[in-house]
């Protein structure tokens, strides 16, 4: 599986932007898929998760009610909403997948096996 993130930009506190991951390969709907950010110095943190069907959801505190993951199966595209962003959201973006589709969602980056380039994110105050 190969995936390939878009959709980073340098917007303002408080606009939206919306990330996508297109991957690659049949299996991609059987896979449980995540968002994982990165800010300068500072360890890769997770930030949302979504399960195979889209029917369970997790999110890391720091943006409940902000942001939003998605996906479109038929597209083999995974989304990340973010509205209302904050300086603190600055980060370079990662997708990523884990074939084996656990439940609980993982939060943590080691049992995902497919990663994306990273996609940048500054939000300016």
């Amino acid at each position: 599986v190969q995936l390939q993130a878009s959709g980073g930009g340098l917007v303002q506190a408080g606009d939206s932007l919306r990330l996508s991951c297109a991957a690659s390969g049949r299996t991609f709907n059987t896979y449980s898929m995540a968002w994982f950010r990165q800010a300068p110095g500072k360890e890769r943190e997770f930030v949302a998760a979504i399960t195979w069907n889209g029917g369970t959801t997790h999110y890391t505190d720091s943006v409940k009610g902000r942001f939003t993951i998605s996906r479109d199966n038929a597209k083999n595209t995974v989304y990340l909403q973010m509205n209302s962003l904050k300086p603190e959201d600055t980060a370079v973006y990662y997708c990523a997948a884990d074939p084996r589709a656990p439940l609980p969602l993982r939060v943590r980056p080691e049992p995902y096996e497919y990663w994306g380039q990273g996609t940048k994110v500054t939000v300016s105050s």
